[in-house]
């Protein structure tokens, strides 16, 4: 395994390379000091105004990298970074739906889904960092996986179109691990409490360590989004197999996924034809891996592709909101 890890690291270590690295972590850990300790002092539920504001400063952030990143590697690795983040933002809505879904279910105080989903994305950045690395190191020595990541987004596409028809038809949708599930694997080594002791993970009562909810409701999410992460991560294969850029894209959309919940939670019902967009992605990705040896699909062809998929979908779904119909299913 460290073989292969080295292997990835070495895959894009020019000079320049290396500097991108060593600024992607300076910036991003000088953002997370700043959120981690001024904007968190206390536990409260954002502002819409803050949200919107940290979700445009991440958003801003990954622009100016992608744009430095086109500068220092060519404009084809700039196409490259933008089409993954690309990717990976509209991916990641799906994790937003999840999380909502969690959080309902647990009935979690809106003041302390801000802690839950803080200590959920900084390990959703491990385990990513984890798959990355790994992937990368595996793909770039056995390059036929990458047939076998393509053939897997297909499979995950049909999953989410078939998910799509279920909901049409008021049946259930393949969801993530449920948290009755692992409440019960949880209480196998803690003891869990009632209700929420204000925004705590665990607590100790007559010499006991007690988990809270709040726990339960972090382990789903990070549960869940490893299972994303299956189908997200060999979405950004299909673009590069770059590590410094499937890595940088991958966090810059993940860093900006607590503030995009707090943003748009509200709004996320509303875009019905999302799901069907984020379909079309996975399998345009897909058949692009599996069509790789016969046709080398450009960086910017894809970049346009799923910008324009994403596009037609919001647009379809803000007209359908519109409209005597939509308005009628939105009541």
């Amino acid at each position: 395994m460290a073989e292969l890890l080295l292997a990835s690291v070495a895959h894009g270590s020019s000079p320049r390379a290396l500097g991108l690295w060593v600024t992607f972590a300076v910036v991003i850990t000088s953002m997370l000091a700043i959120d981690l300790g001024v904007f968190q002092r206390t536990p409260r539920e954002p502002s819409t105004k803050e949200a919107l504001a940290w979700s445009g400063a991440w958003f801003a952030l990954a622009s100016v990298f992608g744009i430095g990143l086109g500068a220092a590697l060519g404009p084809a690795k700039g196409l490259e970074f933008f089409t993954a983040y690309l990717v990976e933002q509209a991916l990641s809505v799906d994790n937003l739906f999840v999380m909502m879904l969690v959080f309902a279910q647990l009935a979690v105080p809106r003041d302390a889904q801000r802690r839950v989903l803080t200590w959920g994305i900084l390990g959703c950045i491990l385990l990513r960092g984890a798959f990355v690395f790994t992937g990368t190191a595996l793909v770039t020595k056995f390059h036929f996986l990458t047939y076998a990541l393509g053939a897997l987004l297909i499979v995950a596409a049909c999953k989410l179109l078939r998910d799509i028809r279920r909901a049409a038809e008021d049946r259930e949708p393949d969801a993530p691990p449920a948290p009755s599930r692992i409440r019960a694997v949880l209480s196998r080594v803690f003891p869990i409490t009632e209700g929420f002791v204000g925004t705590r993970f665990t607590v100790v009562r007559k010499g006991v360590r007690y988990a809270t909810p709040l726990l339960l409701a972090l382990l789903t999410i990070e549960i869940a989004d490893a299972v994303f992460a299956l189908d997200s991560i060999p979405a950004v294969f299909g673009v590069t197999t770059d590590p410094l850029i499937v890595f940088t894209s991958n966090l810059f959309a993940v860093l900006g996924l607590r503030s995009l919940f707090f943003a748009l939670s509200g709004l996320l019902d509303s875009l019905v034809y999302l799901k069907h967009g984020l379909a079309v992605v996975l399998l345009a990705v897909g058949a692009k891996m599996l069509l790789a040896a016969v046709w080398d699909a450009p960086a910017w062809l894809t970049l346009v592709l799923v910008a324009v998929v994403l596009g037609v979908a919001v647009v379809a779904s803000l007209v359908k909101n519109k409209s005597p119909e939509g308005i009628h299913d939105a009541r």
